[in-house]
């Protein structure tokens, strides 16, 4: 289902989208703004599950059990020394 709805947009704008039409890259106007609004749509979406994420993880490891700035870089090195070997490094 389509709704109508009226936007104003800059020259600048107008004119790049009645290019991307003439182009044959899109078939009208409104679809040029159908799929800016749809890229927007997914933008926000990703960005809205890469907060969730990191919220998470943020919670996790607060819940976790902390370790001493030292043990922490023993782990790491640990960690990057296990990955080097890995790749024959």
């Amino acid at each position: 289902m389509s709704v109508k709805a009226s936007v104003s947009i800059s020259e600048q704008q107008d004119a790049f989208a009645r290019r991307l039409v003439d182009d044959g890259r899109y078939a009208s106007l409104s679809a040029v703004v159908q799929r800016g609004l749809e890229l927007v749509r997914e933008e926000t979406e990703l960005k809205n599950a890469e907060l969730a994420a990191l919220t998470a993880l943020f919670k996790s490891r607060a819940e976790g059990e902390f370790v001493t700035l030292d043990e922490g870089r023993k782990q790491s090195d640990a960690m990057i020394a296990r990955k080097k070997a890995a790749h024959g490094v």
